[in-house]
């Protein structure tokens, strides 16, 4: 199992946020707070930073726990 950097804002930060939220999978993360920062877009990630996306939205998902509006 591998040990994600699950900063807010982070990658798995922000796969776990989409799922939660019910937003399709779109790989991204913010350089530092989410929203507050420059959004870094899938074309501009790394192998290792679209992993640890799709590791937060999997790991949510397995959860089960999603917004209710």
């Amino acid at each position: 199992m591998t040990d994600y950097d699950k900063r807010h804002g982070g990658p798995f930060d922000r796969g776990s946020a989409d799922y939660y939220y019910h937003r399709m999978p779109e790989p991204h993360y913010f350089v530092g707070g989410t929203y507050m920062t420059e959004k870094v877009e899938a074309h501009d990630m790394s192998e290792d930073e679209i992993e640890a996306y799709n590791a937060g939205y999997e790991e949510a998902r397995n959860f089960g726990d999603r917004k209710e509006w």
